[in-house]
C-alpha cells in the first residue's frame, strides 16, 4: 500500500505541470488561483496514464503477496489492512468534527462558522503523524488545496487572526479530542433511545 501511495507521488511529482496546479498562493483567494493555463495543462498531461498507474495497486499488491500468503491470504491481508485503514480514517477525522457544538444554522460569516465546525489538536511529532497533519484541521478547512505538510506554517497567522477579531481558535489534546468522540457517541445514542425507544 505504501509503494502504492509512493509511486503515485512520484507520478506528480515528474509531472512539473500538475506540480504547478498544486502550488497555492497565499494572498489570492483559493477559488482563484487556477488559471485557465494550469486547466488546460492538466487536461492535456497524461492523466489518464498516471490515473491507469495508481488503479493498477491491486494488480501489484496482488503479484506481491499471493507468492507469500496465497491468492485467499493476500485477500485477508488487505480486507484486514482495510479494516485497520477505515478505523483510524473514522477517528481521525471524527475527532475534530463530530463533538463540535453546530445545532442549527446561525447566519455566521464564513470564517465563523468554520472555526465553530471544527478543530485543531495539538501539534507534536506523534500527532502530525498519526492524523496526517489533519490535527490542523482549521487550516484545513480554509485552506482545503494548500498541501497538509504546510497548514503548521499558516496556523500561527490563522490564530492571531482570530484572536484578532475575537473569534475562538480551538485547540485539544489527542487524548481530549477521542474522549470527546466516545461522549459525543453516548450522548448520541442516549438521544436515540429518548426518541424511538421511549415514545
Amino acid at each position: 500500500m505504501l509503494y502504492s501511495f509512493l509511486c503515485f507521488c512520484e507520478i506528480l511529482l515528474k509531472h512539473s505541470e500538475i506540480k504547478s496546479i498544486f502550488e497555492l498562493n497565499l494572498n489570492e483567494p483559493v477559488t482563484s488561483s487556477l488559471t485557465k493555463k494550469q486547466l488546460i495543462l492538466l487536461k492535456k498531461s497524461s492523466f489518464s496514464k498516471d490515473l491507469t498507474w495508481y488503479v493498477s495497486f491491486y494488480l501489484r499488491f496482488f503479484y506481491c503477496y499471493i507468492p507469500f500468503y496465497g491468492f485467499l491470504g493476500s485477500v485477508a491481508l488487505i480486507i484486514f489492512i482495510r479494516f485497520l485503514e477505515s478505523h483510524w480514517f473514522v477517528w481521525v477525522t471524527q475527532m475534530n468534527h463530530l463533538p463540535m457544538e453546530i445545532d442549527h444554522e446561525r447566519r455566521q460569516e464564513w470564517l465563523t462558522t468554520q472555526l465553530q465546525a471544527t478543530c485543531n489538536i495539538e501539534q507534536s511529532f506523534f500527532n502530525d503523524w498519526f492524523s496526517g497533519h489533519l490535527n490542523f484541521q482549521i487550516e484545513h478547512h480554509l485552506f482545503p488545496r494548500m498541501p497538509r505538510h504546510s497548514y503548521h506554517l499558516v496556523a500561527p497567522q490563522v490564530r492571531a487572526l482570530c484572536e484578532k477579531h475575537g473569534v475562538p481558535y480551538q485547540i485539544k489534546t489527542l487524548w481530549r479530542a477521542m474522549s470527546d468522540v466516545v461522549s459525543s457517541l453516548k450522548t448520541s445514542g442516549d438521544l436515540w433511545l429518548d426518541a424511538y425507544l421511549h415514545k
